[in-house]
């Protein structure tokens, strides 16, 4: 009989002093920033603008040194104008 007192005392006391309660808030926060930032990496990665394909690992390989790649080219004048055409 003492020594299940003695496993359920060491169990309480572990119990009560394995976490310090002023870091609760602290914990809730960052753990609620990274929750957020997960998801919010995520749903760019998921975007309609990103292609996760297993065809070409390496896509920025197959632009040519005369073609524009940008949205908005200040002082460029290029050949050929870059499209996608995978989606």
């Amino acid at each position: 009989m003492s020594k299940t007192a003695g496993k359920s005392s060491v169990s309480r006391q572990f119990m009560k002093n394995w976490y310090a309660v002023e870091a609760l808030p602290i914990i809730v926060i960052v753990g609620g920033i990274v929750g957020v930032a997960g998801f919010y990496g995520y749903r760019l990665a998921m975007g309609p603008t990103v292609i996760w394909t297993k065809a070409n690992p390496t896509p920025w390989n197959d632009i040519q040194q005369d073609q524009g790649t940008k949205l908005i080219e200040v002082n460029h004048k290029f050949d050929k104008s870059w499209s996608r055409d995978k989606l």
